[in-house]
């Protein structure tokens, strides 16, 4: 009887051991569902679209390296000529009726999908905040949740107020995104920090940022409020017509010491940026709202040469991502 329990125990704890990968990845997958059904409480269920980021406009053009990018990294896409790419600008939210110049249509979206040479792809999944309001998926959910709990009829303080009380950056991070005169004029931000990898083998953590090379050009709140409520989606295609719109890619560089795994917690303004090059927008696709049903972007979609970092929030997006994917055919 002894052997017996003891071939069971041994049994059992193999089993738990080899099954571990697969219920940590489920428990993931059960804060990533959370995270998208507290969305849709917030913003409403909206067949065929995004939980988050549901407005959007799907344009084209291509990526020119610069000649500094195959310097700090291997990556295919720094190596060679320019690159066709797909780019979605999008409004926050899951509303997707949103109008452009509102408040919470802050932070508008940047999302890219770059066609290697080999076939293969890579994102870039950007927005126009400095950083993040919270650290992890779970905070995230968290985060949705006490806003969900938080409305006009709510006691003080609101369960989004003890939230921001206990995360600064969920009372601030709202705050470093403010509404374009058009979404080609507006600065992206790629708030998780990743790894530029060189043909020696250096690492070197860095974060994406998408800088207009016309210009920042920033409403004020009430200029915003008047506008067209689909004034930036509107724009944006007749705009490139006539001329593109071209954005620097920068890699921001952490030094010794900078944290990669918070993105609440920007890294200095004086940090050594690289130029990696010009994304040039050419052209919004004929019918976008159809093209955007196929598109998923992913931020661990990655080459060689470019890998993810310690952040916890960049595989919770993903998570979270691929959820609200799922459900769109719904």
């Amino acid at each position: 009887m002894l052997r017996s329990r003891s071939g069971f125990a041994l049994l059992l704890s193999t089993a738990l051991a080899a099954a571990a990968p697969a219920l940590a990845q489920a428990q993931e997958a059960s804060t990533a569902e959370q995270t998208i059904d507290v969305m849709n409480t917030l913003f409403g269920k909206h067949p065929g679209a995004r939980a988050n980021h549901a407005k959007g406009v799907v344009a084209e053009g291509s990526f020119t390296p610069s000649p500094e990018a195959a310097k700090i990294s291997k990556a295919s896409l720094f190596q060679g000529p320019a690159v066709p790419v797909t780019i979605r600008f999008s409004d926050a939210t899951g509303v997707p009726t949103i109008p452009d110049g509102a408040a919470d249509a802050n932070p508008h979206g940047l999302a890219l999908k770059f066609k290697l040479s080999d076939g293969s792809e890579m994102d870039v999944v950007t927005n126009s905040l400095k950083y993040f309001p919270v650290a992890t998926g779970e905070e995230f959910r968290d985060l949705l949740k006490a806003a969900a709990e938080s409305g006009p009829k709510a006691a003080h303080p609101t369960a989004l107020e003890r939230f921001a009380a206990a995360h600064p950056a969920a009372a601030t991070a709202g705050g470093t995104a403010r509404t374009p005169s058009s979404l080609a004029r507006q600065t992206y931000n790629g708030v998780n920090a990743f790894i530029l990898v060189d043909a020696a083998g250096k690492r070197q953590p860095f974060r994406f940022r998408f800088v207009p090379v016309e210009g920042e050009e920033i409403l004020p709140p009430e200029e915003a409020a008047k506008r067209d409520p689909n004034f930036l989606m509107a724009e944006i295609g007749p705009r490139v017509a006539k001329t593109p719109a071209r954005f620097r890619m920068l890699a921001q560089l952490a030094e010794p010491g900078d944290p990669t795994n918070d993105a609440t917690k920007p890294w200095p303004d004086d940090r050594k940026t690289v130029d990696l090059g010009t994304v040039t927008v050419s052209k919004v696709v004929p019918d976008s709202a159809e093209a955007e049903k196929a598109l998923l972007f992913m931020p661990n979609n990655l080459t060689d040469g470019i890998e993810v970092s310690d952040d916890p929030l960049i595989d919770a997006r993903v998570q979270a991502y691929a959820v609200s994917f799922s459900r769109r055919s719904q």
